[in-house]
C-alpha cells in the first residue's frame, strides 16, 4: 500500500516571495493551450484565407481565457459547492489563496468570455468554441497533477489489494484511497485530449446549403464532443473520488460533480443533433 509523498506545495523560495506547484501548473496549463492554439489554427477550417485567423488571436483567447477560467471556477466554487458559507462571509470570496475553484464554475466563465471574444471580433462563437475545445484537455491534466502535489481532492476507500491504493494523511485517517487525482489525470485530461484532438483534425465543419444555392458553415461538433466527452469521464471518475465532505452524496447517491455533469453531457448530444438537423434540412423553394 502506498503513502503519498507529502510534497512541499512551494516549488520555489525566492526571498519572501513563493512559488507554489499549483501556480506553476496552471502556466503550464496556458503554455499548452497557446501552443495547440497555434497548432489547430493549421487546419483547414482556420488556415483558410477566408477564416483569417492569426497568432495574435490566439494571444487574445488566452487573455480571454485565464480571466473566465479564474473568475468563473472561484465563483462556481461559491455558488456550488459552499453558498451558505460564502453568504455568511462574503469576504472569503476574495482569498483565493485558501483554495477554491471549480471546473464548472471555469467552464460557464470561458464560455462567457468566449461569447465576449466572439462578439467583439464578429466571428461565430461556435467557431471560436470548436477552434479551442481540443486545447483545453492538457490544461485539467496540468490541474489535476497540481490537485496531487497538494494531496487534496483523494479517492474514495479502496481495497488495500489493490496494487496502487494510497493512503492520504490529508484526509485525517489511514485509509487506503483511490489516487482520484491521477484517474482524472488519464481519463479527462489524457485520454480526453487524444480522443478529441484526432477528431478535430479528422472533422470540418459542416455544410448547410441554402435556398439561394449558397452554402453556410455550421460549427459546434468538436465542441459537442468535448461536452459530451468531458461529461461522460468525469462522471465515471467521480465514482472513485470522495464527494466534499460539507456536501456529501446528493440526490441517486450522485456528487455534485455528477450531477453538474448531466447538463454538460445533455447539451453536447443536442447540439450534435442540431449540426445534423440544420445540414439535413432541405431549404425552402
Amino acid at each position: 500500500m502506498l503513502v503519498h509523498p507529502q510534497f512541499d506545495p512551494v516549488a520555489l523560495h525566492l526571498g519572501v516571495f513563493q512559488i507554489h506547484w499549483y501556480g506553476l501548473t496552471y502556466m503550464a496549463a496556458f503554455g499548452l493551450f497557446y501552443w495547440l492554439g497555434l497548432r489547430r489554427l493549421q487546419h483547414p477550417a482556420f488556415a483558410a484565407p477566408s477564416s483569417a485567423w492569426t497568432g495574435r488571436d490566439i494571444e487574445d483567447l488566452l487573455f480571454y481565457g485565464v480571466l473566465g477560467v479564474v473568475l468563473g471556477g472561484r465563483l462556481g466554487y461559491v455558488l456550488f459547492y459552499k453558498f451558505d458559507h460564502y453568504l455568511a462571509h462574503p469576504l472569503d470570496i476574495f482569498a483565493i489563496w485558501k483554495g477554491g475553484m471549480a471546473f464548472h464554475g471555469g467552464l460557464l466563465g470561458v464560455i462567457v468570455a468566449m461569447a465576449l471574444f466572439a462578439r467583439h471580433r464578429q466571428r461565430s462563437f461556435l467557431q471560436v468554441t470548436d477552434l479551442i475545445a481540443p486545447c483545453v484537455p492538457t490544461g485539467l491534466a496540468c490541474g489535476r497533477i497540481g490537485n496531487f502535489i497538494n494531496g487534496e481532492l483523494w479517492g474514495r476507500a479502496a481495497d488495500p489489494s489493490l496494487p496502487w491504493a494510497m493512503v492520504f494523511p490529508q484526509s485525517g485517517v489511514a485509509w487506503p484511497r483511490h489516487p482520484s487525482q491521477l484517474y482524472q489525470f488519464a481519463l479527462e485530461g489524457l485520454l480526453l485530449f487524444v480522443l478529441l484532438w484526432f477528431y478535430a483534425q479528422r472533422t470540418l465543419p459542416a455544410s448547410q446549403v441554402q435556398a439561394d444555392g449558397s452554402s453556410r458553415v455550421v460549427w459546434g461538433r468538436v465542441s459537442a464532443a468535448f461536452l459530451v466527452g468531458y461529461g461522460s469521464l468525469r462522471f465515471i471518475a467521480e465514482y472513485f473520488r470522495e464527494p466534499d465532505d460539507f456536501l456529501g452524496l446528493l440526490a441517486l447517491s450522485l456528487s455534485m460533480g455528477q450531477w453538474l455533469c448531466l447538463p454538460m453531457i445533455a447539451l453536447g448530444l443536442g447540439m450534435f443533433w442540431f449540426t445534423r438537423a440544420k445540414v439535413s434540412a432541405t431549404p425552402n423553394a
